[in-house]
C-alpha cells in the first residue's frame, strides 16, 4: 500500500508540473492535434516499455472481455473527455470550469462507493472538504457561472471519473502498464478518427520545430503521469487516489509563485488546505492498515 501512495504522489507532482509548463509551450497549437500527437507518442512509449519489461506476451493472453475493457478505458479516458475538455476550456469565461475540473475527486469518490463498495469514513469526508476548500481559495474568486463551456468540462470530468472506476476493475486482473497502454492506444485511435473526420489532421504539416519539441517534451510528462497513475491506482483505493491527485493544484501554485517571484496569502492558504487534506487521507489510511495487521501471538 505504501508503494501505491508513493506512485500516486508522483502522479500529482507530474500533473502539477505539466499544467504549469503547458502554459508556455502549447500557445497557438490546435488543442485537438496537440492531444492526438501526445497520445500517439505516449502509446509508442508504453509499447516500448512492454517490450522492455517483456510484458508484450501478456497482450496475446488477453480475453475478448479484457480487450473490451481496454477499449472502453481508451474511449472514456483517452479520447472523448480530452476533446470535450479542450473545447470547453477554449470557450470558458468563468471560474466554475476550473472548480469543476479540480473537483473530479468528488465524482470519483461517489462512483467508487457505489460501484466498488469503497467506504467513505468521516476522516475521508473531512479531507474532501479541505481539498474542495483549498481549490476554492486557490481560484480566489466567488464569481461563478454555468453555461455550455462548463457543461462540456463537467461531461469530461464525468467521463474521466467513469474511466477511473473501469480502470480500477481492469487493474484487478491486468498489469498497470497493460492498462496504461490500452488507454493511450485506443484513445489515440478514437482521436485520430476524429481528427480525420474534422480535417484537423492536416495541421500536422504546419507544425514548427519548437512546437514539435514541446509535443515531445509534454509527451514524456504524460507518459510519466499514466505510468505512475495506473501503478498507484492498482494498489490504492480509487477514492483515495483521486483525492491525492488534487495535490497537483498545490504543485502548480507553488511553481507559479517561484516563477513570478511573489507569494500571495490566499495561494498559500489554498496550498495549506490541500496539503492537510492529502496528509489526512494518507495518514488515516496508514493508521487503518496498521490496525488491521494481526498482532503476533505471545504463546
Amino acid at each position: 500500500m505504501k508503494r501505491g501512495y508513493l506512485f500516486v504522489l508522483l502522479t500529482a507532482l507530474v500533473s502539477g508540473t505539466s499544467i504549469f509548463l503547458n502554459k508556455f509551450g502549447v500557445a497557438g497549437l490546435n488543442p485537438y492535434l496537440f492531444t492526438g500527437a501526445k497520445n500517439l507518442l505516449v502509446a509508442v512509449f508504453l509499447f516500448s516499455a512492454l517490450l522492455l519489461f517483456r510484458e508484450f506476451r501478456e497482450l496475446k493472453k488477453l480475453t475478448h472481455k479484457q480487450w473490451g475493457q481496454l477499449a472502453l478505458i481508451g474511449l472514456l479516458g483517452g479520447s472523448v473527455p480530452f476533446l470535450l475538455f479542450f473545447k470547453g476550456l477554449s470557450m470558458a469565461s468563468s471560474a466554475t470550469s476550473s472548480l469543476i475540473h479540480k473537483s473530479m475527486f468528488i465524482f470519483v469518490a461517489i462512483a467508487a462507493a457505489f460501484f466498488l463498495k469503497e467506504k467513505l469514513n468521516k476522516a475521508f469526508i473531512v479531507a474532501a472538504v479541505l481539498l474542495f476548500a483549498g481549490n476554492l481559495v486557490l481560484l480566489g474568486t466567488i464569481s461563478l457561472g454555468f453555461g455550455i463551456p462548463e457543461l462540456l468540462i463537467l461531461l469530461a470530468v464525468l467521463f474521466w471519473s467513469a474511466e477511473t472506476i473501469v480502470s480500477k476493475r481492469a487493474l484487478a486482473g491486468l498489469p498497470s502498464r497493460i492498462v496504461a497502454f490500452g488507454r493511450m492506444f485506443f484513445g489515440v485511435i478514437f482521436i485520430l478518427a476524429f481528427l480525420a473526420a474534422t480535417g484537423n489532421i492536416a495541421g500536422v504539416a504546419s507544425l514548427t520545430l519548437p512546437q514539435l519539441g514541446w509535443i515531445v517534451f509534454t509527451s514524456v510528462l504524460l507518459f510519466a503521469y499514466v505510468a505512475t497513475w495506473y501503478a498507484g491506482l492498482k494498489i490504492v483505493p480509487a477514492a483515495r487516489a483521486g483525492c491525492i491527485l488534487v495535490l497537483g493544484s498545490a504543485v502548480t501554485t507553488l511553481l507559479s509563485f517561484i516563477y513570478a517571484g511573489s507569494v500571495t496569502i490566499a495561494g498559500l492558504s489554498g496550498v495549506a488546505l490541500i496539503l492537510l487534506g492529502v496528509i489526512l487521507i494518507i495518514g488515516y489510511s496508514r493508521i487503518i492498515s496498521k490496525a488491521k495487521v494481526p498482532k503476533p501471538s505471545e504463546n
